[in-house]
C-alpha cells in the first residue's frame, strides 16, 4: 500500500525535480506520501529484525510477498476480482520463496574481508548512482527503477551488517552502517520516486523488487558470509526458484486486479486536480 500512496503524489511533481533532493522536499510536505513512506519504514524495521535471525537470502526473497499483499488490497479494498492467472502467479511466488529458503546458505555473522567487501559494495553503489550522471537528459526509462532496486539491495546488505553489529555489541560499526544505510536508502527512495513520476507502480515496483532479490541472491555469498552448496542439484533448484519467483512477481504486478488498485488511486488524484495541468502518461 505504501508505494501506491507514494506514487499518487510523485506523479504530480514536475519533471525538473527528477533525481533531485527538491523532489523529496516537495513530497515530504504531502500527508499521503508521508503515510506511504511510514509504511515503507515500518517494513524496513521488520526487515532489520528479521536479519538478526535468518540469512539475507531468505529475508530479501520474502519481500516478494508484498506483491501478494498488493493483490489482497486490490480485492479487499477496491472491489476487484482476482483472475486465475493472478492466483497462479501468487502461488508461483510462494513456491519460489520456498525454494530459495530451502537452498539458502547457513546463517553467518561473518562478512567478506575488508577489501572485497569495500570493492563489492562500492561497485554496487556506483552502478546505483549511474542515472544521476544522466539526469539532465530527462530520459531515464527503466534505468531509474533499476537504480532504485540496486540501492535498496545495498541497504539490504548494510542492514544485515548493522544488525550484526548490534547483536555482537560492535556499536561503532553499527553506527557507521546505520549512516550508510540511511544514505543508500535515500538514493533508492529518490530514484524510485523519480521513476514513479512518469511510470505507474505496476511498471516500477516489480523491477525494483526483482532487482533487490536477484542481487541479494548473487552477492550474498561474496559479501554476507555463507556459501552455496557445490552440488548441481541445489544450484539448479535455486536457479529455477529464482526464475519462478521473478516470473510470478512480474505476472502478478501486471495483473488486472493490481492495475485496478492503482487506477483507482490515480483516478482520485485526477479528480482532485481537475482544471489543473494535464496528467503525465
Amino acid at each position: 500500500m505504501g508505494v501506491t500512496l507514494q506514487s499518487v503524489e510523485a506523479r504530480q511533481a514536475p519533471d525538473e525535480e527528477s533525481l533531485r533532493l527538491s523532489l523529496i522536499r516537495r513530497l515530504a510536505t504531502r500527508r499521503r506520501w508521508l503515510g506511504g513512506t511510514g509504511c515503507v519504514l515500518a517494513g524496513w524495521a521488520a526487515q532489520a529484525t528479521a536479519l538478526t535471525l535468518v540469512p539475507i537470502t531468505i529475508v530479501q526473497p520474502a519481500l516478494a510477498v508484498s506483491v501478494v499483499a498488493l493483490l489482497f488490497i486490490s480485492v479487499r479494498f477496491f472491489g476487484e476480482t482476482a483472475r486465475r492467472s493472478e492466483v497462479v502467479a501468487a502461488l508461483a511466488i510462494v513456491v519460489g520463496v520456498g525454494g530459495l529458503v530451502v537452498g539458502s546458505p547457513v546463517q553467518s555473522s561473518t562478512h567478506a574481508a575488508p577489501l572485497p567487501l569495500a570493492l563489492g559494495m562500492g561497485v554496487l553503489g556506483a552502478v546505483a548512482l549511474a542515472p544521476y550522471a544522466l539526469r539532465g537528459h530527462h530520459r531515464f526509462g527503466a534505468l531509474v527503477a533499476f537504480s532504485a532496486g540496486l540501492a535498496y539491495a545495498w541497504t539490504g546488505f548494510s542492514t544485515k551488517f548493522l544488525a550484526d553489529g548490534i547483536s555482537t555489541g560492535a556499536w561503532v560499526a553499527a553506527a557507521v552502517w546505520l549512516g550508510a544505510t540511511a544514505t543508500a536508502g535515500g538514493v533508492g527512495l529518490l530514484s524510485e520516486m523519480t521513476a514513479l513520476q512518469s511510470r505507474s507502480p505496476i511498471r516500477v515496483f516489480p523491477v525494483v523488487l526483482v532487482v533487490q532479490i536477484v542481487v541479494a541472491m548473487l552477492l550474498a555469498p561474496l559479501l554476507a558470509g555463507g556459501s552455496w552448496s557445490p552440488d548441481p542439484l541445489p544450484i539448479t533448484g535455486l536457479a529455477v526458484s529464482l526464475a519462478v519467483l521473478a516470473a510470478g512477481t512480474r505476472a502478478l504486478a501486471g495483473g488486472r486486479s493490481v492495475g485496478g488498485a492503482i487506477a483507482t488511486e490515480e483516478g482520485e488524484r485526477a479528480g482532485a486536480d481537475a482544471g489543473g495541468s494535464g496528467a503525465r502518461v
